[in-house]
């Protein structure tokens, strides 16, 4: 196997690849029809369906195929979220548009109708003022074998080129690849990873190599690479990853970018920061407590 850039995994050929296809195809034959139904039904249960919360009917067509775009934000993750909520959704009047329905080995967003904050979700709004930006607030984790139809379900499969993508994510800051000690790092920081046809300049460094994304926002960016869609990725490497302040807050330099700055109508200032002791870091509540207009 292989890695790229953007951190998705490619097969690379070799004959080991052969033999498993070998070994797949000799399980086949192997498998009762009792077998084959419990991995169809498997596989439906882990069907990625798009649908209106409050009706529970499906999306009928992609998301942005329905309604036309020219801004997508999405925040992957706990902190991610936290900040759209604390300094974008703030700043419009956001409607819902829909929600994502899956399962896997790590999410049961199986009840969408009734979510608590400490659920996780996957949510998608319209600006009420622009209703051709949108957003989404992802929270849950989507398995790999998962994250193309995600992004089906969300782009469709012949996507606009004309819409700017803005993906907001945090990743352990152990997992940074750096000839100096992690230990100097003056965590959280961001990093910006971006596609050839996204010309802004990013706010902050762009990351290096041998850095690789992971997940969904590596499937996104990827995606938005193959369809040659402008995007970018802000990464911030955090040593919190559970809902944390400072780490909310190390998302701020992103407001002054191309996508997100026009949607800012209110300047935010936070509370004092004296020390990690009282920031609040890896508090449990919301983050956006503590923001003050």
């Amino acid at each position: 196997m292989a890695a790229t850039f953007f951190g998705e995994v490619v097969k690379a050929p070799c004959r080991a690849g052969t033999e498993e296809e070998e070994e797949e195809e000799e399980q086949s034959r192997r498998d009762t029809p009792e077998d084959r139904e419990v991995r169809r039904q498997l596989a439906r249960k882990r069907e990625v369906r798009l649908l209106q919360r409050q009706t529970k009917t499906s999306l009928e067509v992609a998301l942005l195929e329905k309604h036309p775009c020219s801004k997508f934000i999405i925040a992957v993750g706990s902190n991610a979220t936290a900040f759209l909520s604390s300094f974008v959704m703030n700043s419009g009047v956001w409607k819902e548009v829909g929600c994502a329905k899956l399962w896997n080995e790590w999410c049961r967003t199986m009840d969408t109708v009734h979510l608590s904050p400490t659920d996780a979700f996957c949510v998608f709004y319209q600006l009420k003022s622009d209703p051709s930006v949108f957003l989404c607030q992802c929270s849950c984790y989507i398995a790999e074998d998962q994250q193309f139809q995600w992004l089906e379900k969300v782009f469709g499969s012949q996507p606009r080129k004309n819409m700017q993508v803005t993906v907001l994510t945090c990743r352990h800051v152990t997992e940074y690849k750096t000839s100096e000690s992690t230990c100097s790092l003056p965590s959280p920081f961001l990093r910006a990873l971006k596609t050839q046809k996204f010309k802004d300049c990013a706010c902050c460094p762009l990351l290096e190599q041998p850095n690789i994304v992971h997940d969904l926002p590596a499937a996104v960016l990827s995606y938005c690479q193959v369809w040659k869609i402008p995007a970018v990725l802000y990464l911030c490497y955090t040593d919190v990853m559970k809902l944390d302040l400072v780490t909310v807050e190390a998302f701020k330099p992103v407001l002054s970018s191309s996508g997100l700055k026009c949607l800012v109508k209110v300047r935010f200032q936070c509370s004092p920061l004296n020390s990690h002791a009282d920031t609040g870091r890896g508090m449990t509540g919301s983050a956006a407590g503590r923001l003050k207009p």
